[in-house]
């Protein structure tokens, strides 16, 4: 997997990665993506099986900043914490016990 955040580069990875496995080589693109970057414009053929690919890799990517949503607003903006940057509150059955002890223990006085 490439280094670079080149859009064009990273198409590209993605279609030698794909067309190995494209049953019909020969065939017709089904769609040219035209990319406009700084560094000029490209064109892209796609196959029918280089966009089925990408819908699956679509479908099965998952974000690493993904922690799901917030039960109190919905929001998806979870931190590391499980402290909803939406909102404010903690998450989830973590959140609550944390949020539990922070109370119990401002209510001693530590």
């Amino acid at each position: 997997m490439t280094a670079s955040l080149d859009p064009a580069a990273v198409i590209a990875e993605f279609i030698d990665a794909v067309a190995p496995y494209d049953p019909a080589p020969d065939a017709p693109p089904v769609v040219l993506l035209g990319l406009r970057t700084a560094h000029g414009d490209q064109v892209f053929p796609m196959s029918d099986h280089l966009i089925r690919a990408m819908c699956r890799a679509l479908v099965s990517y998952r974000d690493p900043e993904d922690r799901g949503e917030c039960v109190a607003c919905g929001g998806r903006h979870l931190d590391e914490n499980l402290h909803c940057r939406d909102c404010g509150q903690l998450h989830g059955v973590l959140g609550q016990v944390i949020a539990d002890h922070l109370r119990r223990a401002a209510e001693a006085g530590d």
